[in-house]
């Protein structure tokens, strides 16, 4: 939100100058009561700043999966009979007559004593301009010791740099924000997507969040290029390590697309309005909106039976140096091998700390840093909890040690180990690149929404029954009416009843005779060995009419289908979402081949779908030829 949000103040233009007046007349005339009206606002504004007349209100902001509030951003507002109540207009006469900085301090003073005199949980989100942030007397602590006094643990505090103005210097700012983080504070960006350099400040400072500004979430729902944009935002974030915040949340359609795109928090009035004494929890209302269509993915391991890859894959033989190296030796290093991003300390063998290049030049290029550093040694800037992994873990487990581990230890790297001892370094580059490509891999054994088999094991496993020679039913399940029911209540619902489908039909699958697997889309596939099929088939039926009820909304319901607009612009009445299963019997060398089986049972749910409602057609004659027509 823009730097404690704000209501324009409407003031009355001065009169007109009487007819007979000159032009010169009129003009001077307008301009003593253009100073007059100057005049008044500064006599306001010390009047605000002596008596400390500000009120702090307070707007959560809540954790978009569940619904919890994890803080509040701190707001402002000046005297209500006052023409400053606005912020905006508050900050303009401070701006106006250099006090700004003086202002924002008081603001800040305030908002802080309120947050804890309210003992809110959570963290506050204290807006800062950077001028403000790089002022001498906030390097020097002020706000720390103001935290001190109101008994506020720092690490709750998140500095929330809002853009008044140009910042250009990347650097101060840069210093700035790095004395604040090792007093324990958060970094976060304010308006993302809105101001001067934004994206810039992001690439400088590695935020803790990133808030997006309100103009990108308003109308979300109905604007493609506005998902693209968050979309992208939460793509980077995710990369970069940041939380994402939308801000300006106004509509549930807003609530659900922005929880739907993974966005981390949210903020905004339909969520909760600023106010002096705000709740501790959302209302029932969005808790319930939020937890909604919250449905569970049923893992099944399908795919390469190779073994899996190791960290041994990810070695590179890196340089290191001992713990009584010096840091001007370690320096020159790192200034003579530009790709050189950090290096392993080893003592006798055995790794004991990690120095990363950024950290180790930035305080090198201080005052004097050279001359108080150059000659110590080199565990003064090293890491000395770097992440150690043996050499035979698995990617896999790699990679969730370093979900669940600090997120440096992702662009540092991770040292890699024989039974302890050194052998190398390994990058997170490098681990996102093979993690990524076993994906890849993995998408042509298991269906990414679903986690069911994909069509590489779905043919195998034909190829296995026709060669095994028994006789099986193979079931082609699809759903009627899908893409109206996708347009009308959106991707997310149209995934969740995917979802549903799987597992309805998982559910009545024997685990032990019984294959199903996901072609795509809403098309499924089935393999029953089971002698009960015919059975089990009329379960899923009854099951999925059931179960898909609570996707409609009750006006859908009670009328039996939901309206959307044809190509032609026509209002068209649509059926509620059925099943359709087309089954038939394959006998033992019938058919020659998986293609056969699948067009034969392509057939049949074509059969199928001319019955409306959910349905199943059984494929009881024996073909004398087959026909490769599907």
């Amino acid at each position: 939100m823009a730097p404690f949000a704000a209501h324009d103040f409407e003031s009355s233009l001065p009169p007109f100058p009487p007819a007979h007046a000159g032009e010169a007349d009129g003009l001077s005339h307008a301009r003593q009561t253009e100073e007059q009206q100057d005049s008044q606002l500064l006599s306001h504004l010390h009047e605000i700043i002596a008596q400390r007349s500000l009120t702090a209100l307070f707007q959560p902001i809540i954790r978009m999966r569940s619904g919890e509030i994890v803080g509040y951003e701190g707001l402002i507002r000046g005297p209500s009979n006052s023409p400053l109540h606005s912020p905006l207009n508050l900050f303009k006469v401070a701006r106006a007559n250099k006090l700004s900085v003086q202002v924002e301090h008081l603001c800040r003073h305030i908002v802080m004593a309120q947050f804890a005199q309210s003992g809110l949980p959570g963290n506050l989100f204290l807006n800062v301009s950077p001028g403000a942030l790089v002022q001498p007397e906030a390097i020097q602590g002020e706000t720390l010791r103001h935290l001190e006094k109101l008994g506020i643990n720092p690490q709750r505090i998140i500095i929330e740099l809002t853009e008044n103005e140009p910042t250009y210097d990347y650097q101060l700012l840069r210093n700035a924000a790095m004395h604040y983080r090792d007093m324990g504070f958060q970094i976060a960006i304010d308006d993302l997507g809105e101001g001067f350099s934004s994206l810039r400040l992001w690439s400088e400072l590695q935020p803790e969040y990133v808030k997006v500004d309100m103009h990108f979430i308003q109308g979300i729902n109905n604007d493609p290029m506005k998902l693209q944009f968050v979309r992208s935002i939460q793509e980077i974030a995710e990369k970069s390590g940041s939380i994402v915040i939308a801000e300006g949340i106004e509509t549930q359609a807003e609530l659900l697309t922005i929880r739907d795109l993974g966005i981390a928090c949210g903020q905004g009035y339909h969520i909760a309005r600023p106010h002096a004494n705000p709740k501790t929890v959302v209302g029932d209302d969005i808790s319930k909106i939020l937890r909604r269509d919250k449905v569970p993915l049923v893992t099944q391991k399908h795919g390469p039976t190779k073994k899996s890859a190791t960290v041994f894959k990810l070695l590179r033989e890196t340089r290191y140096v001992s713990p009584v190296v010096p840091n001007d030796e370690v320096y020159d290093l790192f200034v003579n091998d530009p790709q050189l991003q950090a290096l392993p300390v080893v003592s006798n063998g055995i790794p004991v700390g990690l120095i990363n290049r950024y950290s180790m030049v930035e305080r090198f290029a201080r005052l004097y840093g050279r001359e108080l550093y150059g000659k110590k040694s080199c565990t003064f800037f090293m890491d000395p909890n770097p992440l150690l992994t043996e050499q035979d873990t698995s990617l896999q487990d790699l990679s969730h040690m370093l979900v669940q581990a600090e997120s440096h230890h992702l662009s540092n790297g991770f040292i890699i180990v024989d039974q302890g001892q050194y052998v190398g370094m390994g990058t997170g580059h490098d681990l996102l690149r093979e993690i990524t490509q076993m994906q890849i891999e993995a998408a042509r054994y298991a269906n990414p929404l679903t986690q069911l088999p994909g069509n590489v094991p779905i043919n195998e496993h034909i190829e296995f029954l026709l060669q095994s020679g028994v006789e099986f039913c193979i079931c082609y399940c699809d759903l009627d009416n899908f893409k109206p029911f996708n347009d009308v209540y959106g991707y997310r619902k149209g995934d969740d009843m995917i979802q549903l489908t799987g597992r309805t039909l998982s559910q009545y699958c024997d685990q032990q005779l019984d294959f199903i697997g996901h072609i795509g889309g809403d098309d499924f596939l089935i393999m029953f060995q089971s002698e009960d099929w015919e059975h089990r088939c009329q379960a899923m039926l009854d099951a999925f009419s059931t179960a898909s009820q609570s996707f409609y909304y009750m006006e859908d319901k009670e009328r039996g289908g939901y309206y959307s607009e044809d190509r032609q612009g026509n209002r068209v009445l649509h059926p509620l979402v059925s099943l359709s299963l087309g089954a038939v019997k394959i006998e033992p060398s019938q058919y020659s081949s998986p293609h056969q089986i699948a067009s034969a049972a392509t057939k049949a749910k074509k059969q199928a779908k001319k019955t409306p409602g959910n349905s199943l057609f059984i494929e009881r004659r024996v073909p004398a030829t087959f026909s490769w027509a599907m």
